[in-house]
């Protein structure tokens, strides 16, 4: 059986003409002798892209040919390792490495040391071109996957994402599911596959009509907004059942497989403190058992030569034990003990987190925030005369280096992307007259596919349910 039939066939069910032609196309990609190609795999929900992944996966593994898994977020690498039944990371901690320049630690571009390799990259919409701030050093991570892939022997990329899902934060479009822009930026030629029939089992899925139904509105300009509630697993509620339906659903189903979908910080803050009050009865500003996540990328907690070599922006981490809280600096601080949520085979570790950042309404502490805590620490080693060695002194310090948290319960939409969960609770918010735009229908469209057994509509106004 050639590549292409034995890829069909561990689809395990007949394939659309859409599966067919990709399957054609992955194979003569994965065959092709020439090294300096790429391929995007674009499929909205529903459409049988994760089915079609597992299936190229499980035949590269079969042929004794190497593939590497990643995705931008370590919730969306074990989404696409649970999919797939191979290991996945994040490309962060794939591609770089940690290394100590002028007494500051800093991260490089790793050297590829894989060979005649296909990189497989799961939700690339969220992937960006610009340079990102996450790094302490500016870096460009498309840029850097790019080049850390093609200057390994005979290693080529796979992109895969949905282009109806929410872009980069501050682009107007996905740059890595976007042909042209690859092609004139980086000289390499790539195909492109589009899934587009919605094959997903259960006609009856509510969560996949409403998805669809809006994707195909967003082409067509129609920003009429009627959500289809008469299925089981889609089901619109007010502000008075809320709570009850949050709390049995937590009760069933766990915490970690629950979340709150807001349009802002404030909103998901609120959330989390009715959430952490009302249904966890967690009365602490931080407790035993609370479900974080990572704000901005931390270099300072973890061993630079575990295997898990950075804790990155979006993260889950949940607290095992509280071992003290201050204030220092005009600013809280806890002491923990946690562990990753989404890597349960990586030991527990202890770290500082700083508290004001939890309930700060904007996406991290602020720079006057961060400002004032540095000159704050810089207080205390006004005695080194040398500004560099005092520089060095506060990047050492473990205040300066707290990790910068929210609670995870309920996160904004571009915090949740990467990930689902069994039961995604999703807030309309605020919405002027004429707020229903082809952004909000996106960003809506991204919220539901977060779900992967039941959606709620909390408090949408009821001209937009049928």
């Amino acid at each position: 059986m050639d590549f292409e039939h034995q890829l069909i066939h561990n689809l395990g069910f007949p394939p659309t003409p859409d599966q067919a032609k990709a399957a054609n196309a992955l194979s003569r990609f994965v065959y092709s002798l020439n090294s300096q190609v790429g391929m995007i795999l674009k499929g909205y929900a529903g459409t049988g892209k994760t089915s079609l992944i597992g299936a190229l996966v499980k035949t590269l593994d079969q042929n004794k040919m190497k593939s590497a898994l990643l995705a931008p977020t370590g919730r969306a690498a074990k989404v696409l390792a649970g999919h797939s039944g191979k290991d996945a990371m994040t490309i962060h901690k794939k591609i770089y490495f940690q290394t100590r320049v002028k007494g500051k630690m800093e991260y490089r571009l790793g050297k590829n040391l894989h060979k005649n390799t296909l990189f497989i990259v799961d939700e690339a919409s969220m992937i960006a071109s610009e340079n990102s701030l996450e790094f302490s050093e500016s870096r460009d991570l498309l840029d850097d996957l790019f080049r850390f892939t093609y200057n390994g022997f005979n290693c080529k990329l796979l992109f895969i994402g949905d282009t109806a899902q929410l872009p980069p934060v501050g682009s107007a479009f996905s740059p890595a599911l976007d042909k042209q822009f690859l092609e004139g930026s980086y000289g390499i030629p790539f195909g492109s596959i589009q899934l587009k029939t919605v094959v997903r089992q259960g006609e009856d899925s509510g969560i996949l009509y409403n998805a669809t139904k809006l994707r195909v509105q967003m082409l067509q300009d129609d920003f009429q907004l009627a959500l289809e509630c008469n299925h089981n697993d889609a089901i619109a509620i007010d502000g008075y059942t809320l709570q009850d339906e949050l709390e049995s659903s937590i009760n069933r189903e766990g915490e970690e497989n629950v979340i709150v979908i807001c349009r802002s910080n404030k909103r998901a803050n609120l959330f989390n403190q009715n959430i952490r009050h009302r249904i966890l009865y967690r009365e602490e500003e931080v407790a035993a058992g609370d479900l974080l996540m990572v704000l901005k990328n931390n270099y300072f907690w973890m061993d630079p030569q575990s295997k898990i070599s950075f804790i990155a922006n979006g993260d889950a981490l949940e607290v095992l034990r509280i071992k003290r809280t201050e204030k220092l600096y005009g600013f809280y601080f806890a002491d923990v003990t946690a562990k990753f949520v989404d890597y349960p085979d990586e030991p527990e570790f202890e770290c500082k987190i700083i508290l004001d950042a939890i309930m700060s309404d904007k996406a991290s502490l602020s720079w006057e925030q961060q400002n004032e805590l540095f000159g704050a620490i810089e207080e205390d080693y006004m005695e080194i005369k040398d500004k560099r060695k005092r520089m060095a002194k506060i990047m050492k310090s473990p205040y300066f280096n707290a990790l910068q948290v929210k609670f995870a319960y309920s996160v904004t939409c571009h915090k949740s992307q990467g990930g689902q969960w069994p039961i995604v609770f999703i807030d309309q918010g605020f919405l002027p007259p004429d707020g229903i735009d082809y952004e909000y229908m996106r960003w809506l469209y991204t919220a539901i596919t977060r779900a992967k057994d039941k959606v709620y509509f909390v408090n949408f106004n009821p001209e937009f349910i049928v």
